[in-house]
């Protein structure tokens, strides 16, 4: 009797560095067709408006280098808990007020795991996905480029210090 192979149930992340629009129906979509999936937790960031001050955003990359960072934060948050799958898109060029600019869905069998995937995701894409941000100002008296936020750190430390594999259930 041959040897039974096990196989995976476990996803390739979707990670994209893109200009123009998100689509976050397909994106859901797609993961509701993949098998074992119970919970859908999807996460978009938008350009906000900040009181009338901003017209836009300017987000650059280095492609390489940004599209390696996501590969590898969505690996992690892979093998940190038990997803079935995991989209990571995020916008760059010149973004508009109330446009899309990141994109985090991830699946589950349980909703805990969805959950937690996704913040761990974005906590990580806010300090360390290697993206720079200008303010375009409404005014038009020029910009200014912004950086990560003493809380978005904080938000980071959370994750270093439960390291494990989370796999609860819910």
């Amino acid at each position: 009797m041959p040897a039974r192979r096990e196989v995976s149930t476990r996803r390739v992340p979707r990670v994209s560095v893109q200009c123009g629009a998100v689509d976050v129906a397909a994106e859901i979509a797609w993961l509701e067709s993949q098998p074992g999936v119970g919970a859908i937790v999807s996460f978009t960031g938008l350009c906000r408006d900040e009181g009338g001050r901003i017209a836009a955003l300017e987000i650059e990359h280095y492609p390489a280098m940004a599209e390696t960072e996501l590969q590898r934060i969505a690996c992690e948050a892979m093998a940190r808990w038990p997803l079935s799958g995991l989209t990571i898109i995020h916008r760059t060029g010149r973004v508009a007020v109330g446009e899309r600019i990141v994109l985090v869905v991830t699946a589950a069998a349980h909703r805990v795991a969805a959950f937690q995937a996704a913040e761990f995701v974005m906590d990580y894409l806010k300090t360390k996905a290697p993206f720079w941000k200008k303010e375009h100002l409404a005014d038009e008296s020029g910009g200014r480029w912004i950086e990560a936020t003493a809380s978005d750190d904080e938000a980071l430390k959370r994750w270093a210090e439960r390291p494990g594999k989370f796999n609860a259930v819910g």
